[in-house]
């Protein structure tokens, strides 16, 4: 890092910083790692389990700053 630059706090997202997460798939029960961009606000998508290539449906929650709050995962036919 530079002088004079810091990067946010531990466990801090700020819009525009993806920010790994551990997740569990609703399928499978496995865990694993994906990054999560809360630059786009609230939104709902799917991503495919790294393990069992399944569709999640992730739905990302974030402040109206764009702090990420919470992350929901779901089976696709729920």
């Amino acid at each position: 890092m530079q002088d004079g630059m810091r990067g946010p706090p531990p466990g801090a997202t700020l819009a525009g910083v993806v920010e790994s997460r551990i997740v569990c798939c609703p399928y499978c029960g496995e865990t694993f790692e994906t990054g999560i961009d809360a630059s786009g606000g609230s939104q709902e998508y799917i991503e495919d389990c790294q393990v069992c290539c399944r569709p999640i449906v992730f739905r990302v929650r974030t402040d109206a700053d764009g702090h990420l709050l919470e992350i929901e995962t779901r089976r696709e036919d729920d």
